[in-house]
């Protein structure tokens, strides 16, 4: 099974990759998976790009095919006011909307409070049932 993390954090080293890594290292040990990560942070300028000429680059393009193509996703996201970090919103506005359709998604966040576990049911659930 091919399984691609993505992760949205933007600090080295990030709190939110150490949680991609746990998850897709939990995965592992249930199933026999190979792991792919997307580091949304090293495509920052490219998906900006992207979103203004409709055009991915190469890197992203890769990552793009990775994330539509793979078996099942893991997501991480930082919260940024009470929701996923915008760097995660723009990489999925550059998918296709059914490109993700009937994907098996985790979704997760980290956040610095217990209220931002709500951003998993009011931001990260509906994002992933519209796509």
């Amino acid at each position: 099974m091919r399984l691609v993390v993505v992760s949205a954090g933007l600090s080295v080293p990030s709190s939110t990759r150490l949680l991609a890594d746990r998850l897709a290292a939990a995965t592992g040990r249930q199933a026999d998976v190979d792991v792919e990560v997307v580091e949304l942070r090293e495509l920052a300028v490219e998906i900006a790009q992207n979103l203004t000429n409709g055009f991915p680059g190469r890197r992203l393009a890769a990552a793009i095919d990775a994330v539509t193509s793979a078996d099942g996703l893991i997501v991480v996201t930082p919260v940024f006011s009470a929701s996923y970090s915008g760097l995660f919103k723009s990489f999925f506005d550059v998918i296709d909307k059914d490109a993700l359709t009937g994907m098996p998604v985790l979704i997760a966040a980290t956040g610095g409070t217990a209220r931002h576990s709500l951003v998993l049911d009011h931001a990260l659930r509906p994002l992933f049932a519209h796509l």
